[in-house]
């Protein structure tokens, strides 16, 4: 395999490039307590053997893995789980109550992800998901906590990304796990201002009012950072909280602004993202060309699209229902 990329921040925290797509696109974490560790997020299964790899490096044998915890069951952060934890005797599986029956079989979750990304791409990106004994599945929900040598990660209940998400506390790290929670941030639009952030509405479960309560619970827990999946930690959460605020609004108008277009919602849609998105990169002072700034968010933007379409066909039926 090509050599791992990963960085150590302090805090016993390291975080792991999961090579998805290109680097720096989405990470795993090692957390390291007195010679005892967790791995919180799994990236997919190809992800697994740059993982093994810094355990190696670091002189941490396998064995002395405790868990192994995935933020939710989309498979950019959870479709490794199996394959890590076949190479992990010790380790439990730690996933949110509504997440525990696809990590032990994984056929619906495939299928989902099949359906918005296609079978192709599933192969090529993901690997194969391995499924996790039952036995070795532990289910953590709200307030629960799990003791790391002596060291607590507790979890939050975080809808709006996904309702099969919670996001861990980690006090002794001086910040949260946040999965998708508290949204993207991509290394290269960082400048003297500091980091610059999107919400992800990747489909199917976005919810706008339980996201704005969320990301608001997160900022709550008075910790420094967010250590995000997407991508590598942060600082200044209030200033990164307000953009996160902001730019759900804006998704949720440019929405219902396009809600009646038909067959151009998603055209319509997608470029009033990317417009939108562009606008904000220019306030923060970008200065990376256009056409660099269009390559590296299109992806996002086209998923996002996806997800904000399917909450506004909800919306509809609810309001026809009603």
């Amino acid at each position: 395999m090509a050599e791992v990329r990963y960085q150590d921040l302090d805090y016993g925290i390291t975080v792991i490039d999961a090579e998805f797509h290109r680097p720096g696109v989405a990470a795993s974490y090692l957390v390291v307590e007195r010679g005892r560790a967790a791995f919180v997020e799994t990236g997919t299964s190809l992800s697994v053997p740059g993982q093994l790899a810094v355990l190696e490096k670091k002189g941490i044998p396998r064995e002395s893995v405790d868990y192994v915890i995935p933020t939710h069951v989309h498979l950019d952060h959870a479709g490794g789980a199996g394959e890590l934890m076949r190479h992990l005797p010790a380790a439990r599986l730690v996933i949110h109550p509504r997440g525990a029956r696809h990590m032990i079989d994984p056929s619906r979750l495939i299928a989902g992800a099949a359906a918005v990304y296609g079978e192709e791409a599933i192969r090529r990106h993901y690997g194969e998901v391995v499924p996790v004994p039952a036995e070795r599945v532990m289910e953590a929900g709200e307030g629960d906590e799990v003791d790391l040598n002596g060291r607590t990660l507790r979890f939050l209940d975080t809808p709006g990304h996904a309702l099969h998400h919670f996001c861990v506390v980690d006090e002794a790290g001086r910040g949260i796990f946040t999965g998708d929670t508290f949204g993207i941030s991509y290394r290269e639009f960082d400048n003297e201002q500091g980091a610059w952030i999107f919400p992800t509405t990747t489909p199917v479960q976005f919810d706008p009012p339980a996201l704005h309560a969320s990301i608001d619970r997160l900022v709550a827990q008075g910790l420094d950072y967010m250590y995000l999946t997407h991508y590598g930690r942060v600082g200044g959460v209030d200033r990164l909280r307000r953009l996160l605020h902001e730019q759900i609004d804006g998704m949720v108008a440019l929405g219902r602004e396009h809600a009646a277009a038909g067959a151009r919602r998603k055209e319509r849609l997608i470029g009033g993202l990317m417009e939108q998105m562009l606008a904000q990169l220019e306030r923060h002072g970008c200065t990376l060309p256009v056409s660099r700034r269009r390559e590296l968010l299109t992806m996002d933007v086209e998923l996002n699209v996806q997800g904000l379409e399917i909450w506004l066909d909800r919306e509809a039926k609810t309001a026809a229902s009603a």
